[in-house]
């Protein structure tokens, strides 16, 4: 890495305290004093003027003692020889874009040659991907590419970004994120980062996409990052290669800050009530939930559920740990099929009893379950009862399901409930039309994870109706 000298937040005026310079390029220097007309004369308020005054009184320093030893970085150092070639490079710069400030910034930006530094190196960055419109944001972000060897550090950091399947048409987009990459040594943190995380399970392929998505996970220390945070997860009984699908797919969970936020939002889970044995399949199912400001949010929908659904505490935890997406939902987007349940007759204690039962409900649209719930009510003609005890009858798709299997249980003039013939797979539905006895039902699995949240009958949040991202939810349901 850069040395941090070079962050260092110095005005040009200062830079004498910080680069001592050499005594044969200080002899061509013709100083500036402080009545020189180009300061009090002719351009008193051009910038580039005030920029070149303030860089050329470095000639005036003291040399330092024999004792101070120069960094490795600022040996290849090019000073200008003369006020024409600094102006040069200032004006080089302010075409990239580039504000007097910008340069105060970063004044070792002006030790590098045009020609043998700034050009090659913004050429190469150009090829690579990176538009020319912003190159100049490009350098203001990371001014010390400028001082870069294309050949020595900037080319295999290329090549070891291509050789982790980052595709070639996204270097530029990646590099524009995350432009200190260019930076680091490649035998060093991006080389031990990579081989933790396929360590634990992550599949090497996803890794380029993983890079693309979120590059910061490069520069993170094992020791002190990223393993912390996967033995915290672990802990909790999160399955490693879960975790690892995790990474897969949302990487920049490495991005929350584990004393900070991870463990102050596990906490406040448990403060809520959810269950310590089912923290795993919280976090499996609602990563993001780690990094949310998560007590404001429970709070909030807490009391909104007790005022509005007449859930208590107990059992707004219950649906916490069923579908913890809930805690960014929108309650506008709650209260539709709250009022549509509410509409068709249903006790407002049998709803709460519902949703407890099958969260889900308040994430499916109106219009599906009207449809639902007239099929129910005509074609079907069952008590409203039949609805309470198997709420979870709304998340299954009315043409692929419902229907078909009702019309096969008609015609074998079978008569049973909504759960013995809608929960299982077309497989098993076959073996108990083929059986001469009604079986004991048995509960499905609960531990779902991942991407976008997709019911039993794919009747999802739609995007048709300007929800707000919040309101559109993610799960994947996986085996374990």
């Amino acid at each position: 890495m850069i040395s941090s000298l070079f962050r260092a937040r110095k005005p040009i005026t200062q830079i004498a305290q910080i680069v001592p310079i050499n005594p044969q390029v200080s002899q061509k220097l013709t100083p500036i004093p402080p009545s020189s007309n180009l300061t009090k004369t002719h351009v008193p308020n051009c910038p580039i003027a005030k920029t070149l005054q303030g860089f050329y009184r470095i000639v005036h320093f003291q040399p330092s003692p024999p004792s101070f030893q120069i960094p490795d970085e600022l040996e290849n150092l090019e000073l200008p020889s003369t006020v024409d070639v600094m102006r040069e490079r200032v004006e080089f710069l302010q075409k990239l874009g580039l504000s007097s400030d910008d340069i105060n910034e970063y004044p070792l930006m002006l030790g590098c040659s045009v020609r043998k530094n700034m050009i090659p190196v913004l050429a190469y960055l150009e090829k690579i991907g990176i538009p020319r419109s912003k190159l100049g944001e490009f350098v203001k972000n990371y001014p010390q590419v400028l001082h870069a060897s294309v050949v020595v550090e900037l080319v295999p950091v290329v090549k070891f970004l291509r050789g982790l399947d980052v595709e070639k048409q996204d270097i530029g987009y990646v590099l524009q994120k995350y432009p200190e990459l260019l930076g680091y040594k490649l035998e060093g943190t991006m080389s031990t980062s990579v081989a933790y995380l396929v360590s634990i399970g992550v599949n090497p392929r996803d890794i380029g996409p993983m890079v693309t998505q979120y590059p910061y996970f490069l520069g993170m220390r094992v020791g002190t990052v990223i393993k912390p945070f996967v033995d915290f997860l672990v802990s909790l009984g999160l399955p490693k290669m879960i975790l690892a699908r995790m990474l897969e797919k949302r990487v920049y969970l490495l991005g929350y800050d584990l004393e900070e936020t991870v463990k102050p939002n596990v906490d406040c889970l448990i403060s809520f009530g959810i269950r310590r044995e089912v923290l795993a399949s919280v976090v499996a199912q609602y990563p993001q939930i780690l990094g949310q400001p998560l007590k404001a949010k429970m709070s909030s929908q807490q009391y909104f559920f007790s005022l509005k659904l007449k859930i208590d505490p107990e059992g707004f935890a219950r649906v916490i740990e069923k579908m913890p997406q809930i805690v960014s939902l929108h309650q506008h987007v709650i209260m539709k099929p709250v009022e549509f349940l509410l509409g068709r007759g249903i006790p407002s204690e049998d709803v709460a009893k519902m949703i407890v039962k099958c969260p889900q409900l308040i994430a499916l649209r109106v219009e599906l379950m009207k449809n639902s719930f007239y099929f129910f009510k005509s074609e079907m003609g069952r008590p409203l009862k039949e609805l309470v005890e198997f709420p979870e009858y709304f998340t299954y798709s009315l043409e692929s399901r419902i229907k078909p299997r009702y019309q096969r249980l008609q015609s074998k003039e079978i008569r049973c409930s909504l759960k013995w013939f809608l929960n299982c797979s077309d497989q098993r539905f076959e073996e108990r039309l083929q059986g001469e006895y009604i079986e004991t039902e048995t509960p499905g699995p609960l531990f779902c994870m991942g991407g976008k949240l997709e019911l039993p009958g794919n009747e999802m949040v739609s995007d048709e109706e300007d929800e707000s991202d919040d309101e559109v939810l993610y799960r994947r349901t996986v085996s374990l």
